[in-house]
């Protein structure tokens, strides 16, 4: 009668590699998805609360003209080209968005945004008409540095309605104009002065009509062009 000598280790049984690769792609799925859920339902906080607020001296809404914002009779104005879902645009905040801010606040300079939306056809559109009806509602500035305070987001219309609430601009028409996609005209009319500008992508920058090189987008940029303009 034979039995297993159970001091002999039984052979192991070897996992196909398309098994392995199964496993991986599965995983990488439900990596994937698990990002992209927390992209749209993880909490908005923002950063904003208590800062002060540049005035909006354009409105959304006029054809082929920017919102601008600071004070007016400053000397210099900025106008920035973005895009909401850019990454470098989101570098260039990062880098950058507080020497403008504090160049807008002192009321060195006005700052005019041009906003575009051709990086990713579903986000950009929808981004920038919430900017612009936040901008209506005297909140551009703020708005425009929570998109990309947090970049990672994917500012649903949820997300976008509650950041409206806590920059309070979240009442019942800035929420239709989310829905109603009211500024679509206008960001087409934008679209295409920047595309007369000669505008190629995004960010880009013009101080008193002459525009930076790229390799000026910087905070030491930013400053010296201003000062010379000022001048």
């Amino acid at each position: 009668m034979s039995s297993t000598n159970p001091l002999l280790q039984q052979p192991k049984r070897r996992i196909s590699p398309g098994i392995v690769v199964v496993i991986v792609l599965v995983l990488a799925l439900a990596g994937g998805v698990g990002v992209q859920y927390y992209r749209g339902h993880s909490k908005v906080e923002v950063n904003s609360n208590g800062r002060t607020e540049p005035a909006v001296i354009t409105g959304p809404g006029t054809s082929g003209k920017g919102v601008t914002v600071g004070k007016a009779g400053a000397k210099v104005n900025i106008d920035l080209y973005l895009d909401f879902r850019c990454p470098h645009c989101a570098e260039f905040e990062k880098d950058s968005g507080a020497t403008v801010d504090k160049l807008v606040e002192d009321g060195t300079a006005t700052l005019t945004y041009w906003p575009l939306q051709f990086v990713n056809p579903d986000s950009s559109p929808r981004l920038a008409n919430a900017f612009a009806a936040a901008a209506a509602n005297g909140k551009a500035l703020s708005f425009a540095d929570e998109l990309y305070g947090d970049f990672s987001k994917s500012w649903t219309s949820d997300q976008l309605i509650e950041l409206g609430k806590q920059l309070g601009v979240g009442d019942a028409k800035y929420q239709q104009a989310l829905q109603d996609n009211t500024y679509a005209s206008w960001l087409e009319s934008v679209g295409k002065a920047a595309d007369d500008r000669g505008v190629t992508g995004t960010p880009t920058a013009y101080v008193n009509g002459k525009q930076l090189p790229t390799d000026q987008l910087t905070p030491e940029g930013l400053q010296k062009a201003v000062a010379e303009a000022a001048s």
